[in-house]
């Protein structure tokens, strides 16, 4: 599966910049609102020791880690909704985002213009989610004319629909994001559909200074008004880490920071945590290879992440963990071992999991 995170926030606070650390691209940064008039693309690696582990052992012809897309919009700003600014016009790049991303300014910089004139990360996240609710509602009210019309006809998969849209447009009425709303599994499948914006899940980047990377009483009162988890990082500092090619200078870099490893690494698992992802690996004509799937995915569906007729022809799947691969050094010895285990097209798959999947072609 290809996991996209959609980059949200108000223009000028950094979000352009972060997205050139996570992913080395060098999208245009400058010092007024709506540098960016366009969504910008960036692919960044997951972080993976146990891969590296593996790639060291198996020593493949190549080796692919799993990757994520961050994808960068244009700032919203207050009346958004209305046409204001130009972040609404560029919503629809990130509908069919995983997850959201939203950055929040938490540094003083008079050099630094903000939308606002003030920096207030409290208030900052107001006006971006408001503007996303009055999206949404913008999106149910349409769908719920459309099913009004079909009801008429006597569908009844119509009528549900639209008792469950009215749920979700009283809702967003209230000012309350979908993702708040107490649905069944069979209608989270149907409002997948609509792709709502604050139905997916969200966390926050609070980007914090350069000489004050903790945040300090901006980043408190940020977390004390926000219900999910917050990640301090500074963009600045990122793109000077990345900047660093040299692996030691960039080591040596992050602990005068007191730094253990990039933040922008930190905010690739937050990515895969919220998503509830984990990662099996596949070692196929010499190639290695890292895939991310949701936790609870079958042996069957994980071989549909490879290719549909693999999901479609399944016979059975060689499974071992990545540890007992490291420790034996090769497939061969571990089927001398009777260490490989044949799981069922039902079997769940386990973070860390080396499989070989059988197929009918």
């Amino acid at each position: 599966m290809g996991l996209s995170v959609g980059i949200i926030g108000l223009p000028n606070v950094g979000k352009t910049t972060l997205l050139n650390a996570l992913a080395m691209t060098s999208a245009e940064v400058s010092n007024y609102p709506f540098c960016t008039k366009d969504r910008n693309i960036g692919v960044a690696e997951v972080p993976d020791e146990r891969l590296t582990k593996l790639r060291e052992v198996l020593k493949p012809q190549s080796t692919a880690p799993a990757t994520v897309t961050f994808v960068d919009i244009a700032g919203l700003v207050r009346g958004a909704s209305r046409g204001e600014g130009l972040g609404n016009k560029f919503l629809a790049h990130i509908r069919e985002a995983d997850a959201l991303a939203h950055v929040v300014r938490c540094f003083q910089d008079p050099n630094v213009s903000h939308v606002d004139g003030a920096v207030d990360p409290v208030r900052d996240v107001e006006v971006v989610e408001a503007e996303l609710i009055l999206a949404d509602l913008e999106v149910a009210e349409r769908a719920i004319a459309r099913r009004e019309k079909t009801v008429r006809s006597g569908d009844r998969e119509a009528k549900a629909e639209l008792e469950l849209l009215g749920r979700v447009r009283d809702a967003l009425g209230r000012g309350v994001p979908v993702r708040s709303l107490e649905v069944s599994s069979e209608e989270t499948r149907v409002l997948k559909g609509f792709s709502f914006l604050t139905a997916k899940p969200m966390f926050y980047i609070a980007n914090t200074g350069e000489d004050e990377p903790s945040g300090g009483e901006l980043l408190e009162r940020l977390r004390e008004a926000v219900k999910g988890e917050v990640l301090p990082i500074s963009a600045k500092v990122e793109g000077e880490i990345m900047e660093l090619e040299d692996p030691e200078e960039r080591k040596a870099f992050l602990e005068d920071l007191g730094l253990e490893e990039p933040g922008v690494n930190r905010l690739v698992r937050a990515s895969y945590r919220l998503l509830g992802l984990i990662t099996f690996y596949t070692t196929v004509h010499d190639k290695l290879r890292a895939w991310p799937i949701p936790r609870g995915t079958s042996a069957q569906e994980a071989a549909g992440e490879i290719h549909s007729d693999m999901e479609q022809g399944f016979i059975r799947a060689e499974v071992v963990s990545w540890e007992y691969l490291i420790r034996t050094g090769s497939w061969a010895e571990l089927h001398r071992l009777g260490a490989v285990r044949s799981e069922g097209r039902d079997y769940e798959v386990q973070d860390g999991e080396v499989i070989v999947f059988h197929f009918r072609a």
